[in-house]
């Protein structure tokens, strides 16, 4: 009888947490419907409407689908994409504070991506495709980078030094972009400005192609590895004693984390705080069971910078950077976190 009511108390319980991810659904369909309709030049709900149906004027059709649409779809995937970058390590690192941006895997990303466009400026189809594969190599390299000078022979990696390395290196690849800026062209110059930022420049359907596989192949491929992050989650000790074969699986999640963060990089530019608000917020909805917390995550990554560049292109008449917006939500919550970590 006991095992009969704790059943159906995880079935109810395993049922909000589906209605929330639901919910999560519903408001990104609501932040994209008004996302197309903000913008310099407003567009009515019934002008959109029109428009997606092929009876809007030309203007209005080039503004919609060569503007507005690819950059709200690349801001979706980019929030998902982060999100769950910063949910992979955050679990595997056991660390509340980890994000790719704080620990300086987005930058790493943005130095390859800089150089890159700095000596290649062209920008035709192949080049962009390319961007993600340069954008993982970097991230990857300064990964690895800050796992070997975190690491402590006889500790392994402690969540402060972890945290405290990550920075340090952000602060030292931004350092070498910012050295960098002194032989740039003013509009190179104005690209790595715009990059620093954190905003969008990846506006158009060609960006869209190139980050979309990455999103597509590494997001089922984490989802399915949910329960091995659960099990890792419980401890090395323990999940090698449940067959989880754990540096193994550490290494291909974070792989994957790099890959996702990278990617995002190449299109978004320097959006920090994504994968660090992301998971704590689904992780207060729907709990730390990875199951939930994954899809979750990746929601409310997308809701946030979806929201987050809808009020930066809409708040002044002048447009301000998606990172910018993010970054005043992010900062304070890190001082939190970091506050309450102590």
């Amino acid at each position: 009888m006991n095992t009969t009511f704790k059943k159906n108390q995880q079935q109810k319980t395993n049922m909000k947490k589906v209605l929330v991810i639901g919910l999560l659904v519903v408001l990104i369909v609501v932040a994209f419907i008004i996302s197309m309709n903000t913008g310099y030049i407003r567009l009515s709900p019934l002008e959109v409407f029109e428009t997606l149906f092929g009876k809007g004027t030309d203007k209005q059709e080039v503004i919609l689908f060569e503007f507005r649409l690819p950059r709200i779809v690349i801001s979706v995937l980019i929030g998902m994409a982060l999100a769950v970058s910063g949910c992979i390590l955050q679990t595997i690192s056991r660390n509340a504070l980890a994000d790719p941006g704080i620990l300086g895997i987005n930058s790493g990303a943005g130095l390859m991506v800089v150089l890159y466009i700095t000596f290649f400026p062209e920008k035709n189809f192949m080049s962009i495709m390319f961007l993600p594969f340069l954008s993982f190599i970097g991230a990857g390299l300064a990964a690895i980078l800050i796992y070997g000078l975190a690491y402590k022979k006889g500790e392994g990696i402690s969540p402060t030094r972890l945290i405290l390395t990550g920075v340090a290196v952000a602060a030292g690849i931004s350092s070498a972009m910012i050295v960098l800026t002194l032989r740039l062209t003013p509009e190179s110059y104005q690209f790595v400005a715009t990059w620093l930022a954190g905003s969008i420049w990846g506006s158009n359907w060609d960006f869209v192609l190139a980050l979309l596989p990455w999103v597509m192949l590494l997001l089922p491929y984490i989802f399915l590895k949910a329960q091995t992050l659960n099990v890792i989650y419980l401890g090395d000790q323990m999940a090698n004693g449940l067959g989880v074969a754990v540096e193994r699986e550490r290494r291909l999640l974070l792989a994957a984390a790099v890959g996702l963060a990278g990617a995002s990089v190449a299109v978004s530019g320097g959006i920090g705080f994504v994968g660090l608000i992301g998971p704590h917020l689904a992780k207060q909805l729907v709990g730390a069971r990875q199951q939930f917390l994954l899809p979750a995550s990746a929601l409310t990554g997308g809701l946030l910078v979806i929201a987050a560049d809808t009020i930066g292109r809409s708040i002044f008449q002048t447009e301000i950077p998606t990172g910018i917006v993010v970054a005043v939500i992010g900062a304070p919550y890190f001082l939190y976190l970091l506050a309450r970590e102590k």
